[in-house]
């Protein structure tokens, strides 16, 4: 008897596109202003602050909610402003291609707000290969690696853990997936494997010839 198809749940940000060259650095400085100016420190502890927060929770936002109050929705409108996203967008475009190879439900489950996620998936011209985005909104501001937005995701689209297969570039956020009973895949050119990796890539464009390793379509359902 043939298995269902899995769900797949992709990150977005240095997953199906490359933020490090231009988004990222762009997103830094921002998350810093902010700190700076909302909390009037220096721009040295503005940056100690943001480091820290990311490392605790996985997202600065987290850190900002928890110990200062901050309006989440304030917060990334205001971080998340890009003059020229196209411009800025770095990502493979075989990409489009690589996605309708892989069988089953496709949803973004990113940490970024909604407005950022569906800009960058239409300019990258994908959003049409996902059922579902979920942003850090809908999963009411539980960033990944946090357990709670994955459960929020999974209950909201009827999902067990077992048929899904997470995509992240961050290691805590796969190990989440993991526990929960998700098969995970890791873009990453670490030589290093995990346990709580089941495939790494070097690129994305790879992630079709792994599916043996992924799903089993004799399996029983």
């Amino acid at each position: 008897m043939s298995s269902p198809p899995p769900v797949w749940l992709f990150d977005l940000d240095n997953t199906l596109h490359d933020a490090s060259p231009h988004i990222f650095p762009h997103i830094n400085r921002a998350m810093v202003a902010y700190i700076r100016e909302s909390l009037g420190v220096d721009e040295d502890e503005a940056t100690r602050i943001r480091q820290d927060y990311w490392q605790r929770y996985g997202a600065t936002l987290l850190g900002m909610m928890r110990h200062h109050g901050a309006d989440p929705r304030h917060f990334l409108w205001h971080t998340h402003q890009f003059p020229d996203l196209r411009r800025m967008l770095v990502f493979d475009r075989g990409l489009r291609a690589m996605l309708g190879r892989l069988p089953g439900r496709k949803i973004v489950f990113s940490n970024a707000p909604a407005r950022y996620s569906e800009a960058v998936l239409e300019l990258t011209g994908i959003r049409s290969c996902f059922d579902a985005v979920y942003s850090v909104e809908r999963i009411r501001f539980q960033p990944k690696p946090a357990v709670a937005g994955f459960r929020r995701l999974l209950r909201s689209e009827g999902l067990d853990a077992r048929r899904c297969i997470m995509v992240d570039d961050v290691l805590s956020n796969l190990r989440t997936a993991k526990r929960l009973g998700m098969k995970t895949v890791w873009p990453s050119a670490a030589t290093r494997l995990p346990g709580w990796v089941d495939v790494r890539l070097v690129s994305i464009l790879d992630l079709p010839r792994h599916l043996p390793r992924l799903w089993r379509r004799d399996s029983l359902a």
